[in-house]
């Protein structure tokens, strides 16, 4: 039997994560905050679900998620009436389950599910849901095997992370995403400095980040990597060098940075000699 569902937090996340289980049949319950009510998000939802205060959601609920952000789990978790047996989870990205130290004190199974995914649009992530990652941890058995069972009713492909692993999991996470946007606001300032117009970087450099994105789903990252490392091209990495020091700032140091990533994957595709390998490093160096 499934079990009654509510939201506490009826941010991004918050709004996506409830009309999602709602659409695939789970029963929301309620969706709670401590402001105004989410009344709109509850009558889209429908059903028997409430717009209320967080201790009532919790009342009427057999697994409560917590979709507040990171600083405010704790604080939550210690003010709201838990009940043994009841589940409460997270999800944050980077919080550790300690956050709901005061939820298990009281009875509660708890546990956290994270979706690798962007909720600056929640319409778009509705969509992007399925097949998207979600990181999942739970001490319980009966828990784990219900956010798992979630994460496939979703369409989501589950991760189980270890205790005490949640920062270094979700940094890296950072990398492919909003770090994805450092590289490209990178390139913008360069065409800046060189006169290009700043307000078609975007539009010109999207193409190009879609296309290597796609051949890294078709053939992994080493097999996708292309530009002048991939060849062993040692004479275009020199010029570009002198071209991103001469502009002076970090420029220099972080395409240094990126080109000695590029050189391990250059290494891991087995394209180049050993002697053209060094040969870069040396450059580099």
């Amino acid at each position: 039997m499934s079990p009654n569902i509510a939201v506490i937090g009826p941010g991004r996340l918050g709004r996506t994560l409830a009309l999602v289980l709602a659409a695939q049949g789970e029963t929301i319950c309620a969706v709670g905050a401590r402001t105004q009510p989410p009344e709109v998000l509850a009558v889209r939802i429908g059903g028997p679900c409430l717009a209320t205060s967080p201790e009532a959601a919790v009342e009427c609920a057999d697994l409560v998620f917590l979709t507040v952000p990171d600083d405010a789990i704790a604080p939550l978790a210690a003010a709201l009436p838990w009940r043994t047996g009841q589940a409460v989870v997270h999800c944050s990205g980077a919080t550790e389950l300690a956050a709901l130290a005061p939820a298990k004190a009281a009875g509660a199974r708890v546990g956290g599910f994270h979706p690798l995914q962007i909720f600056s649009d929640p319409e778009r992530a509705l969509a992007l849901l399925p097949g998207s990652a979600v990181a999942l941890e739970a001490e319980d058995a009966a828990l784990a095997s219900e956010l798992r069972r979630l994460a496939g009713l979703l369409g989501m492909k589950p991760l189980t992370l270890q205790p005490g692993t949640r920062a270094a999991y979700h940094g890296a996470a950072s990398f492919a995403a909003s770090f994805l946007l450092s590289m490209l606001d990178e390139a913008a300032q360069v065409w800046g400095a060189i006169g290009l117009p700043q307000d078609l970087a975007l539009q010109a450099l999207l193409p190009l980040a879609r296309g290597t994105l796609g051949a890294a789903e078709a053939r992994g990252l080493a097999g996708a990597q292309a530009g002048p490392i991939s060849r062993g091209d040692a004479g275009v990495v020199a010029a570009h060098l002198k071209a991103f020091d001469a502009l002076g700032g970090a420029h220099g140091a972080f395409y240094r940075e990126l080109s000695r990533r590029q050189l391990t994957l250059a290494r891991a595709s087995g394209r180049l000699e050993e002697a053209s390998l060094q040969r870069l490093e040396r450059l580099l160096d």
